[in-house]
């Protein structure tokens, strides 16, 4: 009888420690799912970055009196490229860089010789591509926290997380004017 008690101990303990490992494991592999995403958000936003100085150097040359846009466009580009920035506050910073975008695009509609211009046009058309990327880019990361999140939060992740390892919660990247409630729609 001792000797299957014995065997039945060591089992439970090879089960638990696998169930241990194997939890932390997944742990591991979901936070660093939400850092490679993360990276891919960070990609996409030094691409639009990189971007920014020639669609404004291009309208420059048509709109030279619309100064404060342009300087408006480059301070909102210089607080949006701080690596510093943790997830909300370059959430912050980009949708400010989105809104003073907005205004250097609305020149092109100002000025027909501009809007008419293929290197403007083809600039611009990146910055939306690129706008296109970040918006998936974050839609993956935020799924990517979201199941982190949800491995974190359940059992057994909830045990196992606190063994040490670094994890802990991540921020959302939050797009411009998300909505905060849902839109009720009504029938009469």
């Amino acid at each position: 009888m001792g000797v299957i008690a014995g065997a039945v101990v060591v089992v439970l303990v090879v089960v638990v420690v696998w169930w241990v490992v194997r939890t932390y494991n997944r742990l591991v592999r979901l936070r660093n799912q939400t850092q490679a995403s993360w990276a891919q958000i960070d990609v996409q936003l030094k691409r639009r970055h990189e971007l920014i100085p020639n669609v404004v150097e291009g309208a420059r040359g048509y709109a030279a009196h619309e100064r404060a846009t342009f300087e408006a466009v480059t301070a909102a580009r210089g607080a949006a490229v701080n690596d510093g920035l943790g997830v909300t506050d370059r959430a912050a910073a980009e949708d400010a860089l989105t809104a003073t975008l907005g205004k250097l695009f609305a020149l092109g509609e100002s000025y027909p010789e501009l809007k008419a211009d293929q290197h403007f046009a083809a600039v611009q058309a990146e910055l939306r591509s690129a706008e296109d990327k970040i918006a998936y880019a974050r839609q993956f990361y935020n799924s990517a926290v979201q199941s982190y999140h949800t491995a974190l939060e359940s059992f057994p992740g909830n045990i196992v997380s606190g063994f040490g390892g670094g994890h802990g919660r991540r921020e959302y990247f939050e797009a411009a004017g998300a909505p905060q409630e849902a839109v009720q729609v009504r029938f009469a």
